[in-house]
């Protein structure tokens, strides 16, 4: 249960709070000034303080520098008067989450809280993505599920400044979350988050998604449009895969980014933006400047504040304690009590290279709830993948093959063919005959769905779609 600090010297404001707080199942304590508050977060845990400006012996204002100095974590929300509004906005700049004019009302008191949790959780599942922050100090923070005030601490500093981050790592080492963390702890959190896969974009109509078109700019364009610059004017502008976008597209963002500025398609005026923008990628973006297909400038105006986010395969030591996490996560929502995972299914876990990082970890873990009905994940609970096994003949794989997508199992049936092919000495054939009868075998096993034979064979699913058209299987025919 969630514990509130209510700080106001005012006892009828106090009690009226606490009221309202008790009727949602908070523990909540009471502090009649500032310095009563920082001694009793000092001595106790709370999750969040509800707390006023003008106190006597300590004011808000600095009661909130020393409990942000003792825990980053813990969320301050001031209470104040119209008068006051001046200094409840600094206290937001100092790190407060926001601020509620009184007469507070039940219900937006309510909202704020439960607005102000919410945040607190994403820092909280960010740090099990073991982000390493790259400073301008040239300190590095490694956060991990055990280093909680750090992870608040570097998260409050890059949310409450509006320079360019660049957020790097592998398909489902969290990155949307990071850009997620930084908005809605930061001061743009209540204006929007507005997500962009780059990669998803058809090349022709980038320019029109980004900065909006007027009626008539092109072929199609029957009305105004705005774009997604525009959108998300106030709040942030998150980036993702930015690695797709081509150069000619890359000129036109590195313009918008120097002047704060842009120029609707079709249109002569040029619009003012006020945007933060967060850019993530799993390219390498280096390698990209040398060929000539990412412009260096742009690389540089984008890595001010970079974040790496490491594979979970560098990480096995913590995936004992993610495995909790979500194990916490599922027991809620499946209505289980299931305290972790045995020995073995520890060993099996480490193991497992983890291809789809803490995506695919999560996805095992509420595969395992499922199938379990002890109190501990045991092996027999976890994917055939995981365990090593072949899901088609439930055998360990006598053989890998490196394919362009990753090592794949073969069964005995497969790997025969194949050997029949190398004894022809024509690589191409085998490969192809392989990837073939792994496809078909792999449908087979999951009836023909497409996303369960993806997900189960490891195969990213627009690959496998391509390499069905390839040749020329119907996924339908193994219903």
């Amino acid at each position: 249960m969630r514990k509130i600090l209510v700080v106001d010297d005012d006892m009828d404001l106090r009690m009226t709070v606490v009221s309202a707080l008790t009727e949602g199942q908070y523990i909540v304590d009471q502090a009649s000034d500032g310095e009563e508050a920082v001694n009793r977060v000092r001595a106790n845990q709370y999750d969040l303080v509800l707390m006023d400006v003008n106190m006597p012996r300590l004011s808000g204002i600095e009661a909130l520098k020393e409990i942000k100095a003792h825990d980053p974590s813990i969320m301050v929300i001031i209470l104040t008067a119209f008068s006051n509004i001046r200094d409840a906005i600094e206290a937001t700049r100092l790190g407060a989450y926001n601020y509620l004019e009184k007469p507070v009302k039940s219900d937006n008191l309510v909202y704020m809280i439960d607005l102000a949790f919410r945040s607190q959780n994403m820092v909280k599942t960010l740090s099990y993505s073991a982000p390493v922050f790259n400073l301008p100090s040239g300190n590095e923070f490694v956060g991990q599920s055990n280093e909680m005030k750090k992870i608040f601490s570097v998260i409050d500093r890059l949310a409450r400044v509006d320079t360019a981050v660049l957020i790097r790592g592998e398909s489902g080492t969290g990155k949307e979350l990071v850009a997620q963390s930084l908005h809605y702890n930061g001061p743009r959190k209540d204006n929007r988050f507005v997500a962009v896969n780059c990669s998803a974009i058809p090349e022709s109509l980038m320019e029109s998604e980004f900065f909006g078109h007027e009626k008539g700019a092109f072929t199609g364009a029957d009305s105004r449009k705005i774009g997604k610059f525009q959108y998300a004017e106030g709040g942030t502008l998150f980036l993702d895969e930015i690695g797709e976008i081509p150069p000619s597209m890359q000129v036109k963002l590195l313009r918008v980014l120097q002047e704060k500025k842009f120029t609707p398609v079709g249109s002569n005026r040029e619009i003012e933006m006020n945007v933060r923008i967060v850019a993530a990628t799993n390219r390498n973006l280096e390698h990209m400047i040398k060929e000539g297909s990412f412009r260096e400038d742009l690389f540089y105006r984008l890595n001010v504040l970079p974040i790496q986010l490491p594979p979970l395969r560098d990480r096995k030591n913590d995936i004992e304690a993610l495995s909790k996490y979500f194990i916490e996560r599922f027991n809620a929502r499946y209505k289980k009590q299931i305290r972790g995972l045995n020995e073995e299914a520890v060993a099996l876990m480490k193991a497992h290279r983890w291809p789809g990082n803490i995506r695919e970890l999560e996805n095992v873990m509420e595969h395992a709830f499922v199938l379990e009905t002890a109190e501990l994940i045991t092996p027999e609970s976890l994917p055939d993948k995981v365990r090593g096994i072949d899901s088609v003949t439930g055998e360990k794989p006598a053989a890998k093959i490196s394919m362009s997508e990753g090592s794949v199992p073969m069964s005995g049936e497969q790997l025969l063919s194949f050997k029949l092919n190398v004894q022809k000495f024509d690589f191409q054939a085998s490969k192809e005959e392989f990837e073939k009868q792994f496809l078909i075998s792999a449908l087979r096993a999951f009836r023909g769905k497409i996303n369960q034979t993806a997900l189960h064979a490891n195969i990213p699913k627009k690959t496998l779609l391509r390499k069905l058209e390839k040749y020329g299987i119907t996924a339908k025919d193994y219903n």
